[in-house]
């Protein structure tokens, strides 16, 4: 025994009984959630999986490592805390001694010495890492208050709220809950008469009818491809250098198109990792599979085509690796992982996959024209496009056949069907010119990747790997044959010989997420040992194996979570909740937040009047600041907004400039698309407020809602104050917003009865001509009680 172990025995062992007496009768320690991440944060990075990194020969992250002879003494004893290593280290004062050291920066707290000498005592119970563990069902328990579950995921939700002594929330009011939905499965406020109907309908099934209404919606893809786009970090420009535009939206309509028509995950995760290796390859996988031609590119004149096919291999890695295996595998590029399995060969082998893409053309080709070149590119009609053409076309032979039918009637008829005749034929030539051009997958000959020793490019001593899955997770059975990107995307969704039942507990956490606001394991792109557990394991586990054995549909998914009473509790909590759950990780009531970007943009535009529903298309400019791509080079470049219909569209469509987001997009907090983002950020800075009330499209929106109010609000301030309330927050005013609010109309209408130059100069923002035989003063003051409005925190909140 090592002197100092024997010096601190008699200590450690007295503490440790004590400590095992007064935890008598207390719940046992689980490794998984309560150990597990302690070692991960505090010790793995030396003891752990990267070999070179690792000190003393010891590994903390397994089993056999902790309770390896280390010569005549282990880290861990199972049940002798006095006699594990580990206990000594980690009390010890003398920073010679002590575990983390003193220099690391890391120490643990005195809670946390106390789980784990908790843990040794009970027999140090080992248990794989959660993630990696298939999940299984578990049946459902049965809650004491057996009258408030809907559905299992209820009985799981109100049992772990009873074992803490908490109540679940009420029921949320009629309102709230169509403002909820709305916002959730389309991104869009309800309109008053949507709400109202609602609140009248007394079918026990009127909820169900609602959702049913919302997820049936165009506005449902929308809404859903939003976060979509953000894993996969789509973008309408290449990011690096001169960040020139790249075509690229077809593949937004794709997804917009997927989510709406239900496809299933695994169906859209083989079209887009390898569209083009399909049999048969129809345009609309040629679309998808642009998905593999989403990564920051550069086409600068000097660039090195081998660094950057290694930067465009590393991306893609990242990128897959943290959309469907919420893994980390970006910290692969260099050395292992220092918390997971994952190694630097299984990074290179994963890279290997996609050696086969046509990719190194733009280094010849490119350039920096608007848009730049990045071949290979085809010129293609959506799906709906196409749709749309063949109902036209088939319209036109169907007229031609009647005009030779009517060749004898009256020259009237003939007139008026030559007419339509000839309308039907613009109507199909404009769709054909609508085609877009927009970057595919064409698979060539696979160039050779090897392992880069410490990521770089310019060192060819690594060994060369051929396509295959991390170690970890056991091989490809493909026999000879050279593993193919459809190989990987099957194995990303088979849950038996594959990784399928993982894919789906990391979509099933974010389907969480997109629904009560926070995942049930935190980390949305880490299921590693740097992650978190979650809270809810055997709820995730069944709302995975529920995704995987619906058939990956998404739909039902969603279905399945709004539907649920845990979904449609009311937000308020109390003091007591606050400080017991300040994150609602047990979810005992519904999560409040303020909405995404796009949401915003869109709520105003639809309050206003203005907001188009045009579906699908090319990307949107709207107002953007003079000046602000002023620093763009490569071409130097001026931003020319739409100054037609296209200025209102929703903020799915939005050009997305990833050096230079769009000012309002930034604000509020949308990601430049430069990497994976799983979850935004939500900040509340000035920022936002001062966009909502300055930005050019909600000043408009200001103007344009004023319009509404005025004409069609009634004559009374309160009876129009009333319909803008109705309008905005689906609600009435209370006497404190009614005085309020008059009492700025009445300071504003002073200030423009007094400035009518400011008033003309305040209702000329926009596009959007100010209506004949309004009263421009009358206008600007209402103007300023809408930006009022547009500017609550209740109108841009998600309650």
């Amino acid at each position: 025994m090592p002197k100092t172990f024997a010096t601190t025995w008699l200590v450690v062992y007295g503490f440790s009984l004590a400590s095992a007496l007064s935890n008598a009768g207390e719940k046992e320690i689980d490794f998984r959630s309560q150990v597990r991440p302690i070692l991960s944060n505090k010790c793995v990075f030396c003891h752990g999986p990267d070999a070179e990194e690792r000190q003393a020969e010891l590994r903390l992250d397994t089993a056999d490592g902790l309770q390896a002879d280390l010569g005549g003494y282990q880290a861990v004893q199972p049940g002798e805390p006095e006699r594990s290593a580990i206990i000594e280290r980690i009390t010890s004062i003398d920073p010679d001694v002590q575990m983390p050291p003193p220099d690391s920066g890391k120490s643990l707290s005195a809670s946390e010495i106390e789980v784990i000498k908790r843990w040794i005592s009970e027999g140090a119970k080992w248990s794989d890492h959660w993630a990696y563990v298939r999940p299984s069902r578990t049946t459902p328990p049965s809650p004491g208050r057996g009258d408030w579950s809907l559905n299992w995921i209820d009985d799981f939700v109100l049992a772990r709220l009873e074992t803490e002594g908490l109540q679940p929330a009420p029921e949320a009011d009629r309102v709230t809950l169509i403002r909820r939905l709305s916002f959730d499965l389309t991104g869009l406020p309800p309109k008053p008469e949507e709400v109202d109907e609602f609140v009248a309908d007394k079918d026990p099934q009127a909820y169900e009818k609602l959702v049913d209404r919302l997820i049936a919606s165009e506005r449902y893809g929308e809404r859903m491809a939003v976060y979509w786009l953000d894993l996969v970090r789509f973008a309408d420009t290449v990011g690096y250098h001169g960040d020139q535009d790249h075509n690229i939206s077809p593949y937004r309509d794709y997804v917009i198109d997927a989510f709406n028509d239900n496809m299933p995950l695994d169906q859209f995760t083989r079209e887009q990792l390898a569209g083009d290796l399909l049999p048969g390859s129809t345009t609309v996988q040629k679309i998808a599979s642009g998905y593999n031609r989403l990564l920051q590119t550069s086409h600068e004149g000097g660039v090195q085509p081998k660094e950057y096919l290694a930067i465009y291999a590393a991306d893609r890695v990242r990128n897959l690796s943290e959309v469907w295996l919420g893994a980390t595998m970006g910290c692969c590029q260099c050395h292992d992982h220092k918390f997971d399995p994952l190694t630097t060969r299984d990074f290179y082998s994963m890279a290997a996959f996609f050696a086969d893409l046509d990719e190194a053309q733009h280094f010849s080709k490119g350039g920096n024209s608007l848009p730049t070149n990045r071949p290979p590119e085809e010129k293609l009609l959506t799906e709906r496009e196409r749709q749309q053409l063949t109902e036209l076309e088939a319209q036109v032979v169907g007229l031609e056949d009647e005009l030779v039918t009517h060749s004898e009637s009256d020259p009237v008829t003939r007139e008026l069907l030559e007419k339509k005749l000839t309308q039907l034929r613009e109507q199909a030539t404009s769709v054909r010119e609508s085609a877009r051009v927009t970057m595919i997958s064409v698979a060539i000959e696979p160039r050779t990747m090897r392992v880069l020793p410490r990521g770089n490019w310019l060192d060819d001593s690594g060994e060369v790997v051929l396509p295959a899955v991390p170690a970890h997770f056991g091989p490809l059975d493909l026999g000879e044959r050279r593993a193919t990107r459809l190989d990987l995307a099957n194995w990303l969704t088979d849950p038996e010989r594959g990784v399928g039942q993982l894919t789906g507990r990391v979509f099933a956490n974010r389907f969480w997420y997109l629904f009560f606001g926070l995942g049930i394991s935190k980390v949305l792109d880490d299921f590693g040992g740097q992650g978190e557990p979650p809270v809810h394991p055997e709820l995730l586990d069944n709302l995975a194996l529920e995704f995987v054995e619906s058939g990956w549909d998404v739909k039902h998914m969603v279905k399945l979570l709004v539907m649920s009473r845990t979904y449609r509790q009311q937000s308020l909590m109390s003091d007591e909740l606050l400080n017991r759950d300040p994150y609602n990780r047990l979810v005992a009531r519904q999560s409040r937040y303020r909405l995404p970007a796009e949401m915003v943009r869109d709520s105003a535009l639809s309050i206003s009047g203005l907001l188009v529903l045009d579906y699908g298309g090319a990307s949107a400019k709207p107002y953007q600041p003079a000046g602000y791509y002023r620093h763009l080079n490569f071409p130097t470049r001026t931003y020319e907004m739409h100054s037609d219909r296209r200025q209102w569209r929703r903020g799915v469509y939005v050009h997305w400039q990833r050096q230079f987001l769009h000012p309002m997009l930034k604000a509020f907090d949308a990601p430049q698309r430069e990497e994976c983002t799983a979850e935004r950020p939500r900040s509340n800075t000035p920022l936002a407020a001062l966009v909502l009330l300055n930005d050019p499209t909600f000043v408009e929106s200001a103007r344009a809602f004023a319009e509404r109010i005025v004409q069609e609000g009634g004559e009374s301030t309160d009876a129009r104050l009333q319909y803008a309330f109705r309008l905005a927050v689906s609600r009435a005013p209370d006497q404190r917003e009614t005085e309020l609010l008059g009492e700025l109309l009445m300071s504003n209408q002073r200030q423009y009865e007094a400035d009518p130059t400011a008033a003309a100069q305040l209702t000329s923002v926009g596009l959007k001509p100010v209506a004949e035989g309004v009263n421009v003063v009358e206008l600007a003051a209402w103007t300023s009680v809408a930006r009022a409005i547009l500017n609550m925190s209740e109108t841009i909140t998600r309650n």
